[in-house]
């Protein structure tokens, strides 16, 4: 019936880690305006007060989403159906 999906157990550390900035990243953006970012971060204007709340809620779902792809990738390495048969 339905392939297995491909396990890569290496990628879950890389992808809870990027998920943890990506979150951090969220709460700067909601929290610091565009001049009190730092230079190397999208969305930095000097002078700005403006807050970058898209930013933050696009690096939130981004995060949540590599959080989710490690959550997959902790499971079984094959389906149920693939155990079953002998």
């Amino acid at each position: 019936m339905g392939d297995a999906m491909t396990k890569n157990r290496s990628l879950i550390v890389p992808a809870v880690i990027l998920g943890v900035a990506l979150l951090a990243l969220a709460a700067l953006y909601f929290v610091d305006s565009a001049s009190a970012l730092p230079s190397f971060v999208p969305g930095h204007e000097a002078g700005s007060s403006h807050h970058h709340v898209k930013h933050g809620i696009a690096a939130a779902i981004v995060g949540l989403g590599c959080f989710t792809f490690a959550w997959f990738q902790t499971g079984p390495a094959t389906g149920p159906s693939a155990r079953t048969q002998h």
